[in-house]
């Protein structure tokens, strides 16, 4: 939602204006969406939280219940999960890593483990070999599968399907997926195998896409125990009040799952997960024209709030108005319907918002940027400039 919970609004609205900019995140609302995602899927498809949309450790605890493990993607990730939530299992996928990394990961007991290259397999094997003797480790070959003309066209990342750095070209994790079953390696299991191709689909592409990789991999004519089909649900920063259709995919993979009983399918979404539940809230302080447009400067920018930046839009938000103005000097207020909200840094590119519709916005009110609960400050190039950093506010008013 563009509007934060009534939670959220009341803590916006209660901090002093020296501890904004600030992340403001509904617990409650993450574990009822969660609630829904799970609901939607059917028994035979796990699902992982991929760590990298948001790894703040009172995230990952919230959504524990309702996943059957993480994703990492680095040695550095690893670490911080098996952290803030022991004991889960955990997939280590992501290009370039490093034997340091690996070895981390088998001492961890990872479950299963994402091979995105021939050398990534010989060395998983050795290091297997001297750290991990007498445990098969899990092993799903990551494979970039041509996809049919058009078919990621409504996607805003793509992964596979075209020349990428990630996982292996079919004619090379064929044989790489037989070594594996005829026990050229055995101190690794083949598991499954991995795709996942795009970021960004409605729920009929995804299913597509996942229909594409599961016929793929049934025609290889080896035993597999799992499909991983990635993750990737879009998640609507034009109109936020849209969600994916989790009730249409789950349905679809039911009808996968009932073609394939042999196989688990699993499902690795970050974003579509935890980006409703936060918020960025911050304040505005100061309103210009500037030829013919209107500005407001707001503390923090886009070296908080990465987001708008990157993927070239306009972040959601909402204007909570204060009457309250401590100062001397006149409070500077919009003369027209629409201003673009931007930050503190020194480039025309820290902006958060173009046009927004805020007639009679005024130094001193607050901005709450909706959608911020994943790739936000995570993402952020947070040492440009100097500024403070956010405060972080875990509001779970179910206790």
């Amino acid at each position: 939602m563009t509007h934060p919970t009534p939670a959220v609004h009341a803590r916006i609205q209660s901090l002093p204006s020296a501890e904004l900019p600030a992340y403001v995140y509904d617990l409650g609302a993450l574990r009822a969406h969660a609630t829904t995602v799970r609901g939607a899927l059917p028994g035979r498809v796990e699902l992982y939280y991929a760590a990298k949309a948001n790894p703040e450790p009172e995230i990952l605890t919230a959504l524990g219940p309702y996943v059957d493990g993480y994703e990492v993607s680095s040695g550095g990730e690893l670490a911080h999960v098996a952290k803030a939530v022991p004991g889960r299992p955990l997939a280590f996928g992501g290009p370039g890593k490093t034997p340091d990394e690996v070895t981390a990961a088998l001492e961890e007991g990872v479950e299963r483990f994402h091979v995105e290259s021939e050398y990534e397999l010989r060395m998983l094997a050795e290091l297997a070999r001297r750290v991990a003797p007498g445990r098969r480790v899990a092993v799903l070959p990551r494979v970039n599968l041509p996809v049919a003309d058009g078919s990621l066209a409504g996607s805003s990342l793509a992964m596979g399907g075209r020349p990428t750095p990630f996982g292996m070209d079919p004619a090379r994790a064929e044989p790489v997926i037989r070594q594996l079953a005829d026990g050229t390696y055995p101190q690794l299991e083949l598991r499954g195998v991995h795709a996942h191709l795009a970021s960004g689909l409605e729920a009929a592409d995804q299913l597509a896409v996942a229909e594409s990789v599961v016929s793929w991999a049934t025609g290889l004519g080896v035993p597999l125990g799992e499909v991983n089909v990635g993750g990737g649900m879009h998640v609507d920063y034009g109109d936020p009040e849209r969600r994916f259709d989790w009730a249409a995919y789950g349905k679809g993979l039911a009808r996968l799952t009932e073609r394939h009983p042999e196989l688990t399918l699993r499902i690795e979404p970050g974003r579509a997960l935890t980006a409703y539940c936060g918020w960025y809230a911050t304040e505005v302080l100061d309103v210009k024209p500037s030829h013919g447009e209107e500005f407001a400067v707001v503390r923090g920018g886009t070296h908080h709030l990465r987001t708008p930046a990157t993927k070239g839009h306009d972040q959601p938000c909402s204007v909570l108005p204060v009457d309250a103005w401590a100062h001397p000097w006149p409070r500077p207020a919009a003369e027209s319907e629409r201003v673009t909200l931007a930050g503190q840094l020194c480039t025309p590119k820290d902006v958060l918002a173009r046009a927004v519709p805020s007639a009679g916005l005024r130094a001193g009110d607050r901005v709450a940027f909706a959608l911020a609960g994943a790739y936000a400050w995570n993402i952020s190039h947070h040492e440009f400039l100097m500024h403070p950093r956010p405060g972080f506010h875990f509001l779970d008013c179910a206790g």
